[in-house]
């Protein structure tokens, strides 16, 4: 695996680092752009943490503070969680394995701060209150969609404590049955779970388990989404996810950014 840590001037990869270098996401900037592809599983997770963690206050929480990355992937969140903001985390995934996770969690130097799990969202294997802080990236929408959800998983946060999630969204919500006609070709059923913001705060709202302090849209982060998937889909040494990149390509150009985009939420449990 690459060194994560901050890139010399001048190296093999310095074109590639250069074209993912982006002046919004200065934190994510200093990770090695080799590794941030090797390990991706969907839009860039480390940018859209960046995106996340002002709204989600993790830069109050104290040293130590335990937070949940759920649906944490190859634990790329969880590795900058723990670096950027010196916290315990719990790196929670169904997929990948935690044995490989905690591979990539030792190289990366965090092995004592993270720890790697499997677990599936609908059954967490933690006590109530065990959290000071609840986040999850590109992940959430998969099941946070049910009405029944928010309530089961903030019964982990301690009181006061808050969780933040950044999903796949559209701008409003749609009517009917079919996607817009430009989008048809490229649709997927599972797009179907992309909400707006609107639609998140009052998801929230209504479960009377958190008061919503951020529902809001990342202004022009379809062009980050499309930046990304493009790179993704020259670079990555997964054939698999280099198809899903160019999926996305397709799809994002064929929007041409009237709808799709990313949607930030955190709430504060009560």
């Amino acid at each position: 695996m690459s060194d994560i840590t901050p890139r010399t001037p001048r190296t093999p990869d310095t074109p590639l680092t250069d074209r993912l270098t982006h002046p919004r996401y200065p934190r994510s900037n200093r990770y090695d752009a080799r590794w941030t592809i090797e390990n991706q599983m969907g839009p860039h997770a480390l940018w859209l943490l960046e995106w996340l963690a002002p709204a989600l206050g993790l830069d109050r929480l104290r040293p130590g503070a335990r937070v949940l990355d759920l649906g944490c992937g190859r634990a790329m969140t969880s590795v900058f969680l723990a670096r950027e903001y010196d916290v315990q985390v719990v790196a929670a995934d169904l997929w990948v394995k935690p044995d490989d996770n905690a591979v990539r969690l030792a190289q990366a130097g965090v092995a004592d701060r993270v720890l790697p799990v499997r677990a599936e969202a609908h059954d967490l294997p933690f006590a109530e209150g065990s959290f000071d802080a609840i986040v999850s990236v590109d992940a959430y929408h998969y099941f946070g969609t049910d009405d029944l959800y928010l309530p089961t998983v903030t019964r982990l946060l301690r009181p006061g404590g808050r969780i933040g999630v950044v999903v796949p969204s559209v701008r409003e919500e749609l009517d009917g049955t079919e996607p817009p006609a430009r989008l048809a070709p490229h649709w997927e059923p599972g797009f179907w779970s992309f909400h707006s913001p609107a639609w998140w705060r009052r998801n929230w709202t209504r479960t009377g388990a958190v008061t919503v302090e951020t529902a809001d849209w990342l202004q022009d982060g379809w062009r980050d989404w499309l930046l990304w998937s493009e790179v993704c889909a020259e670079e990555s040494p997964s054939e698999f996810m280099a198809g899903l990149a160019r999926d996305s390509v397709d799809l994002i150009n064929a929007d041409e950014g009237r709808l799709l985009g990313f949607t930030r939420v955190v709430g504060r449990r009560i």
